[in-house]
This record gives C-alpha cells, sequence and structure tokens, in this order.
C-alpha cells in the first residue's frame, strides 16, 4: 500500500472513531434542544468572541476536526478509557438514554462497528405504492396480528443527505425486495442525492439462493 494510501486509511479509521462518539452526542442535543432552548447561531458567537469574526463554512471546519480529533483522542489507551467513561454517564442519565443509546446503535449499523450491523439493503414500496426508497434492514421479526402470525422486516428508511436521521417502518416481509448492494454503497446512495446510482441493481444473491433452497 502506498503512503497516501496508508494515510488515508488512517484518517478513515479515526473518521470513523470519532463519528462514534461524536454523532450520538450531536444527535442527542438536537432532540433535546426542543426541550430546552434553541442553539442557532450557538457556534457564531463563540467565534466571534475568540477571533473577533465570522465566516461561513468555520462550523464544516469546526465538527471536521473535531470528529477527527475524537476519533484520534479515542485510538489510545487513556483516551479510550475516557470515552467508555463518558459512555457509562450517558447511558445511565434517564432522558439522555435512550436517545444517546438509540443513536450510537443506528451510527454502528450505518458503519458496521461495535459488531454490529444492518442485515441488508433492500427497496420497500414508500412513501407510496408506486415509488420505491432504499432502505436498511435491521431486523425480521414475527408479529402476531388478529390471531395470525406474519413474517416482517424491521426498515430503516434513511433521508439524504443525512442518512442517520430517517423514518422506521415495519413492513410485511413479502413486500420486501432485498437488493445485491453494500450498506456501504447504500449510504453512498443516500447522501449522494442518488447521484452514485449503480447501473443495474440486481437481488440479493444470498437471498436468492435461500429462496431456492426453501422451494426444494
Amino acid at each position: 500500500m502506498s503512503v497516501a494510501g496508508s494515510v488515508i486509511s488512517v484518517v478513515r479509521r479515526h473518521f470513523i472513531s470519532g463519528m462514534l462518539v461524536v454523532v450520538p452526542l450531536i444527535l442527542t442535543f438536537i432532540v433535546l434542544r426542543f426541550l430546552f432552548e434553541a442553539v442557532d447561531g450557538v457556534l457564531k458567537p463563540i467565534l466571534e468572541d475568540l477571533l473577533g469574526y465570522y465566516r461561513t463554512g468555520f462550523g464544516v471546519l469546526t465538527t471536521i476536526l473535531l470528529i477527527l480529533l475524537a476519533g484520534i483522542l479515542t485510538a489510545n489507551f487513556l483516551g479510550r478509557r475516557l470515552y467508555r467513561l463518558g459512555d457509562q454517564v450517558m447511558i445511565r442519565v434517564p432522558l439522555v438514554r435512550p436517545i444517546y443509546s438509540a443513536s450510537k446503535q443506528l451510527l454502528e449499523g450505518m458503519t458496521g462497528a461495535g459488531g454490529t450491523s444492518f442485515k441488508e439493503v433492500a427497496l420497500i414500496e414508500y412513501p407510496r405504492l408506486g415509488l420505491y426508497s432504499l432502505c436498511f434492514i435491521a431486523q425480521r421479526t414475527t408479529i402476531r396480528i388478529k390471531g395470525e402470525t406474519r413474517q416482517f422486516a424491521t426498515c430503516f428508511v434513511p433521508s439524504t443527505p443525512t442518512p442517520v436521521s430517517g423514518m422506521a417502518v415495519i413492513v410485511p416481509a413479502d413486500q420486501v425486495i432485498s437488493v445485491d448492494m453494500t450498506v456501504e454503497e447504500g449510504v453512498k446512495f443516500v447522501v449522494s442525492g442518488g447521484a452514485a446510482t449503480p447501473a443495474t441493481i440486481g437481488p440479493r444473491i444470498a437471498a436468492s439462493k435461500a429462496t431456492s433452497e426453501e422451494v426444494r
């Protein structure tokens, strides 16, 4: 691997580690702000006090640097200990715990970190019949409705361009079309607004084989 490739690999690893630390905190804050106070212009007055002026783009740059810094810090022993301590504190606060834990699990599902990930990428007819939305299948489950047992899939339909927000829907298993895309390819599709669409999207091979074996 070239030097440039090695640097990119290290930055990517630290960036993902930083996202796992920072994004759940950010999502928690976004939800709780409706209960406490609006945060419009939080960064602007801080930078104006520190620098004496504010320019568009400072917020984006500061966020990127914060994520990378968090990823670098958690790569060493002391940083991991501090992160675990902070994580334990967050999951013990009654109001914060469900928001923080859920957002963290969602991000781990997107990145495949922490030993968890979404199972499949699929298409469902959403938000109405005739329109298809890409989704990530979290689990397949059995639900008893009116005395009848049916198979369903819990699906997360991400929004564009921020795949960490969206809708969670429960869809009958026979209405879910599993496609041959990785979770990473699915995330690229969402973030790009559909620009990163493969030339051909086919059925998921594993799903097709499983169906053939069941028929036999």
